[in-house]
């Protein structure tokens, strides 16, 4: 979720310089304090872009993807869930019998512990490399996707400038620049 945050702000960043770069301009004109036109008026807009994978309100393809991933990697959640209480179980065991037992049957017991802990590590560590390379290929061609669909949205709107106030700290802004329920919306009936 978080690499899909911060893929949204970048391209909301590069969507930012590009409507920039693509601006009209003026003809060639010396730029004197006499001569120099007027600012354009412009219009400001925000979005919150850690909206588009609410359950409830969110983008529906983006949703999609993220419960596609939530399901698929479900199964190795609850393995390893599995053997960490496994992993306290034993260790629980080890405690109690500790003092009546052979010190090694406890060894033993310990070392087995041990493996087990450095098992879960590992294969934690791999699911979580193998989550976040599947996250990105599930949500980079829908990134893009928001990108192209925002900037046209933007366009569309007469918006000259907009912020992601999930990215950038914003003290206050009115609800009546805040687009996300309506680019939500756009999003989803444009893009079933």
């Amino acid at each position: 979720m978080k690499v899909f945050r911060i893929s949204v702000a970048a391209i909301v960043f590069a969507a930012f310089g590009i409507l920039a770069y693509t601006q009209t301009r003026p003809a060639a004109t010396p730029a004197t304090p006499a001569n120099r036109p007027a600012a354009a008026p412009g219009s400001i807009a925000v979005i919150d872009s850690a909206a588009f994978g609410s359950d409830k309100a969110g983008i529906t393809r983006v949703m999609n993807a993220m419960k596609t991933l939530e399901t698929k990697f479900q199964p190795l959640r609850t393995e390893l869930r599995g053997m960490r209480d496994r992993l306290t179980t034993m260790r629980a065991d080890i405690e109690k019998k500790r003092a009546i037992q052979d010190q090694r049957t406890t060894a033993q017991q310990i070392e087995a512990a041990d493996q087990l802990e450095v098992q879960i590590k590992r294969k934690a560590e791999d699911a979580q490399a193998s989550y976040q390379k599947e996250s990105l290929a599930a949500m980079e061609p829908l990134q893009k996707d928001i990108f192209t669909a925002l900037t046209t949205y933007s366009q569309s709107k007469g918006i000259s400038l907009l912020i992601d106030i999930n990215r950038v700290p914003v003290i206050y802004s009115a609800p009546t620049i805040d687009i996300t329920r309506d680019f939500i919306a756009d999003y989803n009936r444009t893009h079933p």
